[in-house]
């Protein structure tokens, strides 16, 4: 009897062993589901126990990603100069992109933090945030399969690999639909997009503009590899691009007419008329609008594409 309880005994905790050897597997196999993994364009290795709940985006073309999602629900704060869309006007404000209410942003208590890495101040940002022990990841994308990367990096944050997905396939569809459209063309007018007037400023081929006038069917004349290119008239004279587009917005608030401009009528683009306003929140900030951007441009540079 005795020999037959120790059998007992030692089959019970062979088996209380095996369970909870699988259930520590199983344990396991659900935490590292749960968690999430990205590298972001600062090579920094962002790592979160699980999908974000609460995200304040320190650039309002990422806030707008997480709307063209579905996942707007996730974004607990704003920045000062996020308009669009509407709805992201109930979130509370927590300063500006480059100088975050800290205080603001801590009692939020946000898992992730989203902020632009294309400034040394934002890079900054970046750090004061990171002391804190708060997690930041960082994108600058400067083409749209950039851009498409970034979408499916916070779609992976977010826990939403589909709505990430969705929305890339959404927007390719409409950049592709266009290509075709784009593919009779025989000439492509070349464009010269002002950034910034007085102490002039060009988009040169590093930014997503470049990428918008190259998809609108258009080339940069600018041939520099930076984002932004200083330049004077003189130079831009002999670039003498056929269409001069000027950004409105917070980096040119209120751009004069070229053609009122001192020596710019003699630019073919201004004397011919096919000057351009748009919005600057449109084309200069990589966004799920960005594709609108490569619509309204290539009706300009081609007027007969929808004929």
């Amino acid at each position: 009897m005795t020999n037959l309880w120790r059998i007992r005994r030692s089959a019970l905790r062979y088996i209380c062993i095996v369970w909870f050897a699988l259930a520590m597997v199983t344990v396991s196999q659900i935490i590292a589901a749960a968690e999430v993994r990205i590298t972001d364009d600062l090579g920094q290795v962002i790592s979160l126990e699980g999908p974000a709940r609460r995200v304040i985006s320190l650039y309002g073309a990422y806030s707008e990603i997480f709307f063209a999602m579905g996942l707007e629900d996730r974004l607990v704060a704003r920045t000062r100069a996020d308009l669009f869309p509407p709805a992201i006007l109930n979130k509370p404000s927590v300063g500006t992109h480059l100088r975050p209410n800290m205080e603001l942003v801590l009692g939020l208590q946000p898992d992730l933090i989203i902020q632009a890495s294309g400034r040394k101040y934002g890079h900054e940002v970046i750090r004061q945030i990171a002391e804190k022990g708060l997690v930041v990841a960082s994108f600058q994308p400067t083409t749209f399969e950039e851009l498409f990367s970034v979408i499916h990096r916070l779609g992976t944050l977010a826990g939403n690999e589909e709505a990430a997905d969705r929305l890339v396939k959404q927007l390719r569809g409409r950049l592709q639909q266009l290509s075709q459209r784009l593919a009779t063309t025989e000439h492509r007018p070349s464009v010269f997009f002002e950034v910034r007037y007085p102490n002039l400023l060009g988009a040169g081929q590093q930014s997503i503009v470049n990428d918008v006038i190259l998809k609108a069917g258009g080339i940069n004349c600018l041939p520099n590899r930076k984002k932004l290119v200083r330049i004077n008239i003189e130079t831009l004279i002999g670039y003498n691009p056929e269409v001069y587009v000027v950004q409105k917005g917070p980096m040119n608030r209120n751009p004069a007419d070229p053609k009122f401009r001192p020596n710019f009528r003699v630019i073919k683009a201004v004397e011919e008329g096919r000057v351009l306003f748009v919005d600057e929140h449109i084309f200069s900030r990589p966004g799920p609008r960005s594709v609108e951007a490569v619509e309204k441009l290539a009706s300009s540079l081609h007027p007969n594409l929808s004929q």
